[in-house]
């Protein structure tokens, strides 16, 4: 080959490559959030959440983006939100509860899910097992069905001259609603209390159930642990203040919003704790080989203030055991 034809020849070589490698790269990530709850209560658990993300090397619009779809409370939209995310492909699908990761795996059996839920996983046929999910799931799953008798023992504690109390929960969370309602009324009939069930899925159900509640003259309420109950955070506390019924609940940040007392492990820990894995499976972990993390270390956050609004005395021996005080 002459010289002057090579030189010409590897030149359009070497202009050619840059345009073909930019075409081999591959595009910025996407991950697809579908959560239950609305943007304004679900804020700062999602900053929680891009935080893990940032530790794992992701940092949302500058390697990473982010796709956000929001059922408002509303779980029978979310089979048409999850089958939007995967219809625009993206590359990992985080479910931020239990009903959430249900449709996310009823969409999609290839799009990785890394999934924020409670109760039973296993049982609940999201994943195999929580050492070896199988499929195309991981994540953290708290167990706040198994506290929720727990909740009530410490509200008796808080409230002894209660021996009505009564437990909300959402009865559109299937199987986990059974289940709370069976362990809290064993805990109820071991201490001698009388329990009524109050439902509610809907925010004027929720003013229905505190009408109830009132009728019934119940001492005390325990609020279950549930997505939708969770994201009506301000409407249960200012009923719970305005009529004067000690409440517990599942997660501190009741109890940062003036509720009474709260029982759970950390929130904002296991959104963390999910944006790290979501970033190890972008960067080519299998969800099946994921263990489910779950959570060891539970707080218990008492509201001093409330306690004087609703003139209770916080025995000392319940302060004592308290990982946090709020005067």
């Amino acid at each position: 080959m002459r010289r002057r034809k090579f030189v010409a020849l590897l030149g359009g070589v070497v202009a050619a490559w840059p345009f073909a490698a930019r075409a081999q790269q591959k595009a910025m990530p996407v991950i697809g959030v579908l959560s239950t709850g609305s943007p304004s209560v679900s804020s700062g658990l999602f900053m929680a959440f891009r935080q893990g993300l940032s530790e794992a090397g992701y940092v949302e619009g500058q390697n990473l983006a982010i796709e956000y779809r929001w059922a408002e409370g509303n779980y029978d939209r979310l089979p048409a939100l999850a089958a939007d995310l995967v219809g625009r492909k993206v590359d990992l699908i985080m479910a931020s509860s239990p009903p959430s990761a249900l449709a996310a795996k009823s969409a999609t059996s290839t799009i990785p899910i890394v999934f924020r839920g409670g109760g039973d996983p296993v049982g609940g046929g999201l994943i195999a097992s929580l050492a070896r999910p199988g499929g195309n799931l991981t994540g953290v799953s708290f167990v706040p069905n198994e506290l929720t008798a727990k909740r009530l023992e410490l509200l008796s504690e808080l409230v002894p001259q209660a021996g009505v109390i009564a437990l909300l929960v959402n009865p559109t969370s299937g199987a986990n609603t059974e289940r709370v309602i069976r362990d809290v009324q064993e805990a109820a009939r071991t201490k001698g209390l009388q329990l009524h069930v109050l439902k509610a899925s809907s925010e004027s159900e929720i003013d229905t159930a505190f009408a109830s509640l009132v009728q019934l003259h119940a001492g005390a309420l325990v609020v279950g642990a549930d997505p939708f109950l969770s994201g009506r955070r301000e409407q249960l506390v200012a009923l719970a203040s305005r009529h004067a019924v000690p409440a517990i609940y599942a997660w501190r940040e009741f109890a940062d919003s003036g509720g009474l007392i709260s029982y759970g492990a950390s929130l904002t820990a296991a959104y963390r704790l999910v944006g790290t894995y979501a970033g190890k499976v972008l960067k080519g972990a299998k969800p099946a080989d994921l263990p489910v993390q779950q959570p060891t270390t539970f707080e218990l956050v008492i509201n001093r203030k409330a306690a004087k609004a609703l003139g209770l005395e916080v025995p000392p021996a319940l302060v004592a055991r308290a990982d946090e005080v709020i005067e």
